[in-house]
């Protein structure tokens, strides 16, 4: 099967590389719109890039009816990204060809990168983005380690809003949909003066019944509540330099967002404390949007960082389960054009969350093991580039980056099952730094007018240090720790004919080590966990047909991962009696083949598909748990099914002085699991998810009905065996529909 879906995709490279173009079934009138990207750091053609990226367009993401960039995963093959419901604000799990973290620690980096207006968003807390203005979204897959930000070893998600346009003008949308959801959203644009634009947004949406209901007392569960307010300058200096600052606030108020209990007899909170799922497949409640959970507080006042409180259980007091998560973003760029072909850009970026949340992990009415985990995270970055283009063989970009960081969280962790009627109160503050310095370079020669080479390369340094306290016999020291990398990149690319390229590249990507977040030992406080590193090899073509009605892309890869980061759950002799560390305990290949389709079937009918197919394995995964060493090497990649793909039509026409279009979407998720040791109550079947919208716009308004996951799939987006103990899941959403009006206006 592999050898034979390898060697089609052979042969469809080899196509695109002929002088003979086949033609459409259905003769196709107009062509597809250039598709400009800046996935290299400068403006280029989608079709003369030579690695593997998706792009939409602002029309394309305003059809799709996306809240966030989680609504958008249908844009490229061998791309999931999930709401891991362990924090607030949208913790997220972006994994691409495999590759990704699902795990609310901070002293994680993210796996897959995720950029706005340049800036890194540098943890998984906040960065499923929600913007009302996105001008494109870009997926780059496979190792992005010569330009983009700093640990983008699976890829990167690239989004870029709209600037200010000067111009009086702006657009104002309202929306209305099930489970009590409104939403007021708008975008004003105008000109201070002639060098001055300015854009205002501001956004609220409100789901005020939430997806679950509560067993015990019927309740919903899951409401959400956000709103966020931005400022956008633009200011143009001289003919040749320009400035753009970008501030905004974003606030979340919700209920801690609801998990499942899926325990088997095997863990110990099932088999202890008949606290059991229903079946494999059902959890306890009966239902996947049922929840049992119920949240208590103990009557002990905030701990010091130095002991262990105990209480009786009698005096745990109910509350409301309520997470707050804020965000404020300063972008500040300055773009300067200091001759025809040299451009200089500066780029400082400021991110900073608080956070707040209370949860009961069990997801029962008994609180086993709770927690209450306040924490705070700022990170500022410098990026200085330089392009130069002068429309000779040579082309480059080079530049360097700065970048700091720091987190601190104050958890409390309640335990009722270690000691009879008692409840356990153990503190844990954890305080991580990074700072971390790159140079970078990314440079094309074109050797002839068919023949191109591009090389490349990063050098990184990372330090990072660590302080835990609590939870710990004595303070330990401050642990610190170093790395570097060099990571380079070497492409080629040939162009057979104006419409038909074909690439090769070899890329190595780099995640920085790292120190534990949660710790129940002096020696785990200490010990920091090495880098990982990918080697990306691929293979890939682009290509235009029947006069440019149609756009067939393509790529096969090979992946070799080296010192895979795994977090492990393991007991622990401490005092929450269980610890969840990582490890540099896997080797893996992956290998694949993707394939994008863009095409005008005929006059109004226009379709986007995607198809992915990924073969990845441990090649080695061992580790000791401390009473000896656990093969794990047979177990299957999470989040990383065998196929992905979708097929996204339009059918549009003029009507009644206006225009109306159809959309449907189609998406495939393959089987596959959302947690690490292939437990099989936390594996997925096969997701076939339709979403659809009937649309009517005239003059500047526009009326929309939509639906999504009309199937009402219910497959887990997350979930976790915790050493043993207990095990936990959170579904997708159910089916959700809405109605939407727009009004653009300008003066």
């Amino acid at each position: 099967m592999k050898k034979t879906m390898i060697s089609t995709a052979l042969a469809i490279a080899a196509a695109g590389v002929g002088t003979v173009i086949p033609q459409l079934s259905v003769a196709a009138e107009g062509a597809l719109e250039e598709i400009v990207v800046t996935a290299r750091k400068r403006q280029e053609n989608l079709q003369d890039v030579g690695l593997s990226v998706s792009a939409l367009s602002q029309t394309e993401i305003e059809r799709s009816f996306a809240r966030d960039i989680k609504d958008l995963a249908f844009m490229s093959p061998n791309l999931i990204i999930d709401d891991t419901s362990q924090g607030p604000g949208g913790n997220a799990a972006m994994y691409i060809r495999g590759i990704g973290v699902a795990d609310v620690e901070k002293n994680f980096e993210p796996a897959v990168g995720v950029t706005i207006d340049g800036l890194f968003i540098g943890a998984n807390s906040g960065a499923i983005l929600r913007s009302i203005d996105l001008a494109s979204v870009e997926v780059l897959r496979g190792p992005q380690g010569t330009l983009f930000g700093r640990n983008t070893i699976g890829g990167t998600i690239n989004v870029n809003r709209t600037r200010p346009t000067g111009e009086l003008g702006g657009k104002f949308r309202a929306g209305f949909g099930d489970y009590d959801t409104y939403y007021l959203d708008g975008v004003v644009n105008f000109g201070v003066t002639d060098n001055l634009a300015v854009k205002l947004s501001a956004a609220k949406n409100e789901q005020q019944e939430g997806y679950f209901t509560e067993t015990a007392t019927g309740r919903d569960r899951g409401r959400v509540d956000y709103q966020s307010l931005g400022v956008n300058f633009l200011f143009n200096a001289t003919e040749d330099l320009e400035f753009e600052y970008t501030y905004q606030n974003e606030q979340t108020d919700q209920d801690t967002p609801p998990l499942l209990n899926v325990a088997q007899p095997d863990t110990l909170f099932c088999g202890a404390f008949g606290l059991c799922a229903q079946s494999v497949t059902t959890p306890s409640s009966g239902d996947r949007f049922a929840v049992n959970t119920q949240f208590f507080l103990p009557t002990t006042a905030s701990m010091s960082p130095t002991g262990i409180v105990t209480s009786p259980i009698a005096d745990l007091i109910p509350t409301e389960p309520d997470a707050t998560f804020d965000a404020e973003t300063h972008i500040l760029e300055a773009r300067w054009d200091i001759s025809e072909s040299l451009r200089m850009n500066y780029i400082f970026g400021s991110y900073e969350t608080e956070e707040t949340i209370v949860s009961n992990w069990a997801a029962e009415p008994l609180m086993l093991f709770g927690t209450d985990r306040p924490a705070e995270y700022e990170q500022q970055s410098h990026e200085l580039r330089f392009t130069y283009d002068a429309g000779g063989p040579l082309k480059f970009v080079v530049g360097g980056y700065i970048w700091e960081s720091q987190y601190d969280i104050r958890l409390r962790s309640w335990i009722t099952f270690s000691v009879p009627d008692t409840v356990v109160d153990i503190p844990q503050n954890t305080h991580q730094e990074t700072d971390s310095l790159a140079l970078f370079f990314e440079g094309d020669y074109a050797l002839n007018d068919r023949w191109s080479l591009t090389l490349g390369g990063r050098y990184t340094e990372d330090e990072k240090l660590s302080e835990q306290t609590g939870n710990l016999s004595t303070a330990p020291d401050h642990p610190s720790a170093e790395w570097e990398e060099f990571t380079p990149k070497v492409g080629v690319r040939y162009q057979a004919t104006d419409d038909a390229m074909v690439y090769a590249t070899w890329s190595k990507g780099y995640r920085s080590g790292g120190f534990n977040g949660r710790v129940d030992t002096q020696e785990s406080a200490r010990i920091p966990y090495d880098p990982e590193t990918v080697d990306n090899y691929e293979l890939g073509f682009k290509s235009e047909w029947s006069e440019g009605s149609l756009r067939l892309n393509g790529a096969i890869f090979y992946m070799d991962y080296q010192d895979k980061q795994e977090e492990i759950g393991l007991p622990s002799e401490g005092a929450t009696g269980q610890r969840i560390s990582v490890f540099n305990a896997a080797t893996a290949t992956m290998q694949g083949i993707e394939l994008e389709l863009q095409a005008i079937v005929t006059e109004g009918l226009s379709v986007r598909a995607n198809l992915g197919y990924l073969d990845s394995e441990y090649d080695e995964f061992t580790f000791n748990d401390g009473f000896g060493i656990v093969d794990n090497s047979g177990l299957e990649f999470r989040r990383a099914p065998e196929f992905t793909g979708s097929v996204d039509a339009t059918y549009e026409w003029d009507v009644a002085g206006g225009q109306a279009w159809v959309r449907g979407a189609y998406r495939l998720l393959g089987s596959h699991f959302v947690e690490q040791t292939n437990r099989a109550e936390l594996e997925n079947d096969d997701q076939h998810l339709i979403d659809m919208s009937i649309n009517y716009a005239i003059n500047n308004m526009q009326f929309s009905l939509y639906g999504r996951n009309l199937t009402d799939e219910d497959a887990y987006a997350h979930g976790l065996n915790v050493s043993g103990l207990w095990a936990y899941a959170s579904p997708r959403a159910p089916r959700t529909w809405g109605l939407e009006f727009t009004y653009n206006f300008d003066n």
